[in-house]
């Protein structure tokens, strides 16, 4: 919200100016960079106890993920529709998931780190993700 906000504000000041154009450029860019880093892109995501439930239920991944993060944004946008069958869990929303990230990862909180199985992977190739999911549970 903040970057749509600041990127309103510049374009309107250019606007004012007489540039129309550069207006438009800088309103679709702040647009753009605000989508890319926005929560909303992900699927909504679960605490990590809720998380490791469901993943022991179904053979389901969890996703240990944070806004802002690079990395966690290739993997959703490599994954695609198949995203949504992943658990997602934000480790600035839930404690226990920045735990069990930092468990896995000699104290850093580096994602995403994708458990499957029990088993950790830290900025795992978004493909053999996919291939998780096809796999029997």
């Amino acid at each position: 919200m903040l970057l749509v906000l600041c990127g309103s504000a510049m374009a309107t000041g250019k606007l004012l100016n007489g540039a129309p154009g550069a207006a438009v450029a800088l309103l679709l860019l702040f647009a753009l960079l605000a989508a890319v880093t926005s929560p909303l892109l992900f699927p909504r995501s679960i605490g990590a106890s809720e998380a490791q439930r469901r993943s022991a239920a179904d053979g389901r991944p969890v996703v240990y993920w944070r806004p802002g993060c690079t990395y966690c944004l290739r993997l959703r946008l490599r994954l695609g529709r198949h995203a949504r069958q992943l658990h997602w869990v934000n480790i600035w929303r839930d404690p226990a998931g920045a735990a069990a990230v930092r468990a896995a990862n000699d104290g850093n909180e580096t994602v995403p780190t994708v458990v499957v199985a029990g088993r950790p992977h830290t900025n795992p190739d978004p493909a053999w993700v996919r291939e998780q999911l096809s796999r029997p549970a």
